[in-house]
């Protein structure tokens, strides 16, 4: 299994998600990820968002040996074209290190959309325009990942090289990645298959445990050691994922890079 780290997009200093990527690159992570948004949070406490493919492309230059991707870069923010063009971009200045997430965006992104005069639509809407962008991007030279539920998938996934899967079980991943794998026109050796979700990581138990009294994460969240994330992890490895992306509450630390890097991907290494 391979590792990932998503990086803190939602800050105003673009210093900060690029410590974590240097971390990270020194520490062995596989890949690490952001996300594609225009803000977070509600008016008064809004959030500003790094866009994707530029904090990407300043990623690539900081760094020499880890993976980026987008996680998942919105088919209904940019034409397929400009997204394309700007990831080819990315790719050629990473040295051919770029993986693609695309998605369509869920409810919770309509206000983003609709407060820059973008149409959000309607479900059938965002599924084309997902269709339209993994067509686009498929076959440029980097991996394209489909994140969403496995019908986002089955629907829109044409050719695409894999699936995330956000934030489920590993007993739900398991059931729709054979929806998934029943419909993908290349079959289970011809499609990544991968999980992300959000966690509290700690470089032991007790201080996972403290960090999570602090952060209080929700009942979604991973939390723990390298031991215990790694048994949470082999769960997902059993389901079918071959990638894991971690998402840190405390996604500015460097030092969860760290301990996912040189402490947790040794003992998922062999999953």
């Amino acid at each position: 299994m391979k590792l990932g780290l998503t990086l803190p997009s939602f800050v105003d200093d673009p210093a900060v998600p690029l410590a974590v990527a240097v971390a990270a690159d020194r520490a062995g992570v596989d890949a690490v990820f952001a996300f594609d948004h225009l803000f977070r949070g509600p008016p008064e406490r809004r959030r500003p968002a790094l866009e994707c493919t530029t904090l990407l492309g300043a990623v690539a230059a900081a760094t020499r040996r880890v993976g980026l991707g987008s996680l998942v870069a919105r088919s209904t923010l940019r034409p397929p074209a400009v997204l394309a063009h700007a990831l080819d971009t990315v790719h050629r200045i990473s040295g051919g290190r770029l993986l693609v997430g695309v998605g369509s965006g869920d409810e919770q992104s309509r206000e983003e959309n609709e407060s820059y005069g973008l149409d959000f639509g309607t479900d059938d809407d965002r599924l084309a325009s997902l269709r339209a962008t993994v067509d686009v991007l498929t076959g440029r030279g980097y991996p394209v990942w489909v994140g969403g539920r496995a019908g986002h998938m089955v629907r829109a996934g044409g050719r695409a090289d894999g699936w995330n899967r956000w934030a489920v079980t590993p007993t739900r991943l398991a059931v729709e990645r054979e929806e998934v794998l029943a419909a993908h026109p290349g079959g289970p050796g011809h499609l990544t298959v991968s999980w992300g979700g959000l966690a509290v990581i700690g470089a032991t138990e007790a201080e996972a445990e403290a960090k999570a009294a602090r952060l209080a994460p929700g009942p979604r969240v991973l939390v723990g050691g390298p031991e215990r994330l790694a048994q949470a992890l082999a769960g997902y490895a059993a389901a079918g994922a071959s990638w894991a992306v971690l998402g840190p509450i405390d996604s500015s630390d460097p030092s969860n890079a760290a301990v996912l890097g040189e402490l947790v991907a040794p003992l998922v290494r062999d999953l």
